[in-house]
């Protein structure tokens, strides 16, 4: 799985012509599944323009409740509505500017599932928490409790995306090895909390400054099932490339 996440980034005509452009790039592509995750003003529209073809429409946040008095939040059964397949759950930027907890990425989870929405629950350790050896203590942390009280069944339709906070919009990159060594802990976690069957039927992505300089690296490793691409799913050409990385 190759997904973007575009942020807070793009107007409806930007929109318009990068998906013009993607459309004819990955035609054809069957053997990798793309997702492209825009901004909510920019759902409706995106779910249209990629009727027909391979892409598939994500959302970066959700709320856990189905309606109710909330004020500027979105439902599971909104992004239902529109189209989605999949949605971010738990990525450090809201963890990091709007509070989210553990605790709050299970809520979303379990609202996602039970709409048949794909969650991608995001982990990662800052670079505080890797300097003093804390990396796996955290991302164990925040696996165990973002996945609390989840079925087999229900653990095999969850994606996982590992990014390394200190690799986030800084330019600097986990080596490939750095990153399939989370990658296999994390899947370890999971058989420990599951069974190996599950663990292994679960996608484990890569979100840390992915480029397509070092997609063809990363996606080499075992254990690296896709990405999660930042400020690189922006550009067309770029995103179509890491799309389209070369297996070795």
């Amino acid at each position: 799985m190759i997904a973007g996440n575009w942020k807070m980034n793009k107007t409806t005509q930007e929109a318009q012509e990068f998906f013009l452009k993607l459309k004819e790039d990955v035609r054809g592509i069957t053997d990798t599944e793309i997702v492209v995750c825009p901004p909510y003003t920019l759902l409706y529209l995106t779910s249209d323009l990629i009727k027909g073809s391979n892409i598939s429409l994500g959302a970066q946040n959700v709320f856990w409740e189905e309606k109710g008095a909330y004020t500027g939040e979105i439902s599971p059964l909104m992004l239902k509505d529109l189209g989605c397949k999949y949605c971010i759950v738990g990525h450090s930027e809201r963890r990091q500017y709007f509070y989210e907890t553990d605790e709050t990425v299970n809520k979303k989870t379990r609202a996602l599932i039970s709409v048949g929405i794909v969650p991608i629950v995001c982990v990662g350790e800052t670079l505080e928490e890797r300097e003093k050896g804390k990396a796996f203590d955290v991302v164990k942390t925040q696996i165990t409790t973002s996945l609390n009280g989840f079925t087999i069944e229900e653990i095999k339709g969850i994606v996982i995306a590992y990014e390394p906070v200190w690799a986030i919009g800084t330019g600097k990159t986990a080596s490939s090895s750095q990153a399939e060594q989370m990658h296999n802990f994390i899947r370890n976690t999971l058989k420990e909390m599951y069974n190996s069957f599950s663990a292994e039927k679960v996608r484990i992505l890569y979100g840390g400054s992915v480029k397509p300089k070092n997609i063809d690296e990363l996606m080499a490793e075992e254990d690296i099932d896709g990405v999660l691409v930042g400020g690189a799913s922006l550009d067309v050409d770029s995103f179509s490339r890491i799309v389209k990385f070369r297996r070795k």
